[in-house]
């Protein structure tokens, strides 16, 4: 079907666009971007006051299947994926079976293909069953489609261990994700340590604990040669770690979650929401400023969720028994709207490169543009759209989401994916 999109403010800083104009889809590409198109043989859909920016993607979510079905399911995540705007999402490899060989690998395509709302990435574990042994079987996992590397939920513990990885993986031209997590001095560390464990009275997590693996990974990648990705960077010296490598020319990148810089430690509460307790955790105001800078001056390459679904009563336990993470897809993009464009913290522009361009360069995928030619992966956006995150439930299976209940400006309403509409006037389809 070939849709005319018109009067959407475009915003494609790779083309350098960013103005009112038209974009007809023909099939599953663009055809033409311009000014009054011709509507003839399309369905116009008339998109005036709206944003349309190159298809949002957020390169670190979880799924869940297989084997973690009453958390979530590809159906389920990628539903409230293309609710949030996303036409792409890159799925983290801690399943059950661990997605560590092309089978799983395989599995997860094949049923985002039947039931996905959104394009699914698969990301390959490092090592088989994220036990940091033996390395995965990368080759089997690359010729069925896996976009990346990671250990993502422990991270590779032995730094020998984590230099065979990207010694032998190099080869694929991947990029290494690392969760960067010193088990042996995290321990079993449940919030930030200082004030907040002090207050809350439980186990502290300190923020060297993920540094020391940053400036680990950091020297491995300038060993190895190896293209290498911090994920859900949450600390100040962590930031400075990741801006000195890119001073010194390294293959080095960066991502950041909306709750390491939108959220601190002082949220968590004598309540102990464990909708709060995350990984790494909240950390300090100073830390969330720091993040931020990142985002502003290029050191943060991507801004994504970390999107983590559990069932309710996995997080209805005591706090140092409930599982980590929190959902957010469905509120990212309203949230950097709030919190980052409205302040003019950063622009439209800025925000497509890091929720849009960066992940995909970063993933090795297709560049997608709002151009002649480009696949059809668009996301609109109102900006002008108050609501409150949760307010009308979610399409998540989960609905443990740390910001809920807070008020937000923007909202996607329209997602294309290959020139078919995932998302129409804001329901999925």
């Amino acid at each position: 079907m070939a849709f005319l999109l018109k009067g959407a403010h475009v915003v494609d800083p790779a083309n350098g666009l960013d103005g009112i104009m038209d974009v007809k889809v023909d099939g599953e590409r663009i055809v033409e971007v311009g000014e009054n198109l011709s509507a003839d043989a399309c369905e116009v859909i008339e998109l005036s006051g709206k944003y349309l920016v190159p298809g949002l993607v957020d390169m670190h979510v979880h799924l869940r299947e297989p084997g973690y079905e009453h958390k979530g399911t590809i159906e389920s995540e990628t539903r409230a994926a293309a609710k949030g705007g996303m036409t792409g999402v890159c799925s983290m490899p801690n399943t059950d079976p661990v997605t560590d060989n092309g089978t799983v690998v395989e599995y997860v395509k094949s049923v985002a293909a039947r039931e996905g709302h959104c394009r699914v990435f698969p990301a390959g574990a490092c090592s088989k069953g994220l036990k940091g042994e033996i390395l995965s079987e990368m080759g089997d996992m690359v010729a069925h489609g896996a976009v990346a590397f990671t250990d993502d939920g422990r991270g590779v513990q032995g730094a020998g261990m984590m230099r065979r990885c990207m010694d032998y993986g190099k080869m694929f031209n991947k990029t290494f994700m690392s969760h960067a997590q010193d088990e042996d001095l995290v321990g079993e560390g449940q919030v930030n340590e200082g004030v907040c464990s002090t207050r809350l009275g439980l186990l502290g997590w300190p923020a060297e604990g993920e540094e020391i693996q940053i400036a680990r990974d950091i020297a491995l990648a300038r060993l190895t040669g190896a293209k290498l990705h911090i994920q859900h960077i949450s600390t100040a010296r962590g930031v400075e770690l990741v801006r000195a490598a890119k001073a010194e020319g390294l293959p080095v990148t960066c991502e950041a979650t909306p709750h390491h810089m939108f959220l601190t430690e002082d949220a968590i509460t004598g309540t102990y929401d464990t909708r709060l307790k995350v990984n790494p955790p909240l950390r300090t105001a100073a830390d969330a400023e720091a993040v931020i800078a990142g985002v502003v001056d290029g050191t943060v390459d991507a801004i994504v969720t970390d999107h983590a679904p559990h069932a309710a009563w996995e997080k209805s336990r005591e706090f140092e028994l409930a599982p980590f993470g929190m959902t957010g897809i469905e509120a990212s993009l309203a949230l950097v709207l709030t919190n980052l464009v409205a302040k003019g913290t950063i622009d439209y522009g800025r925000m497509v490169e890091l929720m849009s361009i960066n992940p995909r360069r970063i993933l090795g995928l297709e560049p997608v543009g709002v151009v002649a030619g480009s696949l059809a992966d668009l996301t609109v956006f109102n900006p002008a759209c108050s609501w409150t995150v949760g307010e009308d439930g979610y399409e998540s299976k989960a609905d443990n989401c740390g910001f809920d209940g807070c008020a937000v400006t923007g909202r996607a309403t329209d997602v294309f994916v290959g020139g078919k509409q995932t998302l129409r006037d804001g329901v999925v389809l």
